[in-house]
């Protein structure tokens, strides 16, 4: 039975005392691969569990809770434990083990939370908003963009506990990449801090890149040649989804600063020159994020001005058959009162002279609106 799998019985526990005896009950039950991004085939919120030693991958098949202790004593290498949206129940026994905080206990187990980066005692408890950019065969006034999640992450000088929500952002590759550099990784869990830093970034920057390409198919259609009947529905909804991507991106430019200029127990000092290229990449998508948003606005203001601009164009059309059928009408009008006396009511070229004034009258006022484009 592997670590992991004792852990599930860790998860449903709220003493240490009993996770001992659980873990040992535990390890008659087949080996089970926790890897997947999701939950496990347990059906418990741990998804994997592993300790490094020197940057190297420890023999799993150990208790849990021994584990621990012997990383605690000894001072080299870490626990790296992975849960996807873990209940309170589940949480607890690992809470106790760890000796998290109960308010940073809270925020893992409810989500929802604002970036940030906190400090409980000699525990590091992160926050970081993860995004991915849905497909869509063609953007709507309805259409989804951008999709949410979050990574919590509690970092301590033996253990690094990562909490997701969300059905993206799974750490399986970024585990593998990082146990493929086990340099970096032997400079414990604030390389894994660093490294899940780095990955929600690098996301950030992904779907930035892919929001641009649905920003430039709107401006294409509001500036083609029947641009006013594009529908603006879609640009209020790419609006919106860019302020659910600035609500996750704004926000972290702090929290990164704070782990790249300002000493942290918990972070090696080599560490924190990396944060500072993360901060970078933040920054770059920061100024993308207003960049469109400015875009986005100028689009909508362009569209409705093309708006206007069309209804004149139409009121101007109006106006101009209008005036191009008063003529006749004003004839007609004037020769159909029924008087006895009126002239030209007897003559025989009456009727083909009033026909040839209203055909040169509204062919000189079709010819005259239609040289100043009004037709």
């Amino acid at each position: 039975m592997t670590m992991a799998g004792n852990l599930r019985k860790v998860t449903g526990l709220g003493r240490v005392g009993g996770l001992r005896k659980v873990a040992r009950l535990g390890r008659r039950r087949a080996r089970v691969d926790l890897s997947h991004p999701a939950r496990s085939p347990l059906g418990s919120s741990v998804v994997n569990c592993v300790t490094y030693q020197d940057g190297l991958r420890a023999p799993v098949g150990e208790d849990l809770v021994d584990t621990v202790e012997r990383v605690r004593k000894s001072g080299h290498g870490f626990v790296w434990l992975g849960l996807h949206e873990p209940t309170n129940d589940e949480f607890a026994g690992i809470a106790e083990l760890f000796d998290l905080h109960p308010l940073a206990v809270e925020d893992a187990v409810e989500a929802h939370q604002r970036p940030k980066v906190e400090r409980y005692g000699e525990t590091l408890f992160a926050v970081f908003k993860t995004v991915c950019y849905v497909e869509h065969e063609e953007l709507t006034a309805t259409s989804e963009v951008v999709n949410t999640g979050e990574i919590m992450v509690f970092v301590g000088q033996e253990f690094v506990i990562t909490v997701r929500h969300g059905r993206h952002g799974s750490l399986g590759p970024l585990r593998e990449e990082l146990e493929s550099d086990a340099a970096q990784l032997a400079k414990g869990p604030s390389a894994v801090l660093h490294a899940i830093a780095d990955h929600v970034v690098d996301d950030y920057l992904n779907v930035t890149d892919a929001v641009q390409a649905d920003i430039d198919q709107v401006e294409a259609d509001v500036f083609a040649e029947n641009g006013a009947r594009a529908d603006p529905g879609r640009i209020y909804q790419l609006k919106r989804e860019l302020l659910e991507l600035k609500r996750a991106v704004v926000p972290l430019k702090r929290p990164l600063l704070d782990l790249a200029d300002r000493p942290v127990r918990v972070v090696d000092p080599e560490i924190q020159a990396y944060f500072r290229d993360v901060s970078d990449h933040l920054l770059r998508a920061t100024e993308q994020i207003a960049a469109f948003d400015e875009l986005l606005n100028s689009i909508l203001q362009a569209h409705l001005a093309q708006v206007t601009v069309a209804q004149n164009e139409d009121m101007r059309k109006i106006t101009a058959w209008a005036a191009v059928i008063a003529v006749p009408t004003m004839v007609c009008g004037v020769y159909g009162m029924n008087f006895d006396h009126m002239p030209e009511l007897h003559w025989r070229f009456g009727y083909p002279l009033v026909i040839g004034v209203i055909s040169v009258a509204c062919l000189v006022l079709y010819r005259g609106f239609r040289r100043n484009g009004w037709l």
